[in-house]
């Protein structure tokens, strides 16, 4: 199964409580920080909500 590097390049503060919630539960704390998380669908429908935080890539 792929993997996907999620990385948080706008800040969660002053966002929704579920947004931020969202950032928090895929582990990305500060700005620039990165995760890797399998490519399913929990993952990808976390990623759509918080879309305009974050920026994804493939991860090899």
């Amino acid at each position: 199964m792929a993997n996907v590097k999620i990385t948080l390049v706008k800040s969660a503060a002053h966002r929704l409580p579920k947004q931020r919630a969202i950032v928090k539960a895929l582990g990305l704390n500060k700005v620039n920080s990165s995760v890797i998380k399998p490519d399913n669908e929990a993952t990808r429908g976390a990623v759509f909500l918080i879309a305009h935080l974050v920026s994804v890539e493939e991860a090899k």
